[in-house]
């Protein structure tokens, strides 16, 4: 796959559109081809539709500095958008094509098979799906080899994070070249096994539910909540990982801090895995043994405190919180 491979997008939806700019904007020719059948007017006015979302997402890109008014044009003429009819042609020259039809097994099995009956011998097919996985598709594919799902976080073009799961049949070097074609265009891609909830979807279930239990309960009103999650939650995971988080702080504690939740709350749902307390029982506590879910031995720790906590400093800047300290003067 060359370095601007043509991207062609199953489906002109959401989802299509969002990988057409971001694809766009990094060089690329991308195709987005109508799966549905539609009289020559009712296509005209996808089209239409379309590429002027498409062209409002680049002008407003340009309002946000991320590029000029004058690339706007150039930019929407990289992106074409053609009745299934004509969806021979640009698949034949696709170098990866992308599934992004409604959530329907039937549906999806459908479309990407009949595509991967056009496309050439080396041409990657991936769905976008975010609720099911690549083994229940891939026995549509021909040749399932280059076959995978690729889950994008919307907007398309502004996430950085795209979860890459490959099947049983997946080649390897398929998932590498994916890697490639993706860190090429400015995203951060990572690779999980093929699960429900892939990783974003099945954490922020957990966490979504949860905020809306406590609303439920009266704990907190809905503006409290969501104040506590952008200057608390979110402002730490802005900077370390979950995991990296449970290091920084010891995994002892969030062992003995699930069975306060645990017993307090009534609910297994505070429960921690079994990880955690072989983990701590282990001696792998964090930073403070030199290992926990992540290992910092030969790591100057104290430089890698230094630059974690920069960048919370640079998020207080950006959130105008960073005050000068109060001194008494005489």
């Amino acid at each position: 796959m060359t370095n601007r491979a043509n991207i062609v997008c199953l489906g002109a939806g959401r989802m299509g559109r969002g990988i057409a700019v971001a694809f766009a904007y990094a060089g690329h020719k991308v195709t987005m081809i109508d799966i549905k059948a539609r009289s020559a007017e009712e296509f005209a006015k996808l089209e239409a539709d379309a590429l002027s979302e498409i062209a409002k997402t680049f002008a407003s890109l340009s309002k946000l500095g991320l590029l000029t008014e004058a690339d706007v044009d150039p930019l929407v003429a990289r992106v074409s958008v053609v009745p299934a009819s004509q969806s021979g042609a640009a698949l034949s020259r696709a170098g990866m094509v992308f599934e992004g039809v409604p959530e329907v097994v039937e549906l999806k099995r459908e479309v990407l098979g009949a595509a991967s009956k056009q496309v050439g011998p080396d041409t990657i097919i991936a769905s976008t799906t975010s609720t099911i996985l690549v083994d229940d598709l891939s026995g549509a594919i021909v040749n399932p080899r280059r076959f995978l799902n690729v889950h994008w976080l919307n907007p398309a073009y502004l996430i950085p994070l795209v979860e890459v799961s490959p099947g049983r049949a997946t080649d390897p070097a398929i998932v590498e070249d994916v890697k490639t074609l993706l860190e090429g265009i400015g995203k951060v891609p990572v690779v999980c096994a093929a699960t429900p909830g892939f990783i974003v979807p099945r954490i922020q279930a957990l966490a979504m539910n949860e905020a809306a239990r406590m609303v439920e309960e009266g704990v907190a009103s809905p503006e409290e909540i969501d104040k506590a999650i952008r200057y608390g939650f979110g402002f730490r995971y802005a900077v370390l990982g979950l995991l990296e988080f449970i290091d920084w702080g010891g995994g002892d504690i969030l062992y003995y801090a699930s069975r306060y939740l645990e017993g307090a709350l009534g609910s297994d749902r505070y429960r921690a895995p079994d990880v955690i307390s072989r983990n701590m029982h282990e001696g792998r506590i964090g930073l403070r043994t030199g290992a926990g879910f992540l290992d910092y031995s030969g790591m100057d720790v104290d430089a890698y405190r230094v630059k974690r906590l920069q960048a919370m400093v640079d998020l207080l800047r950006h959130f105008d919180l960073a005050r000068p300290p109060v001194l008494d003067r005489n």
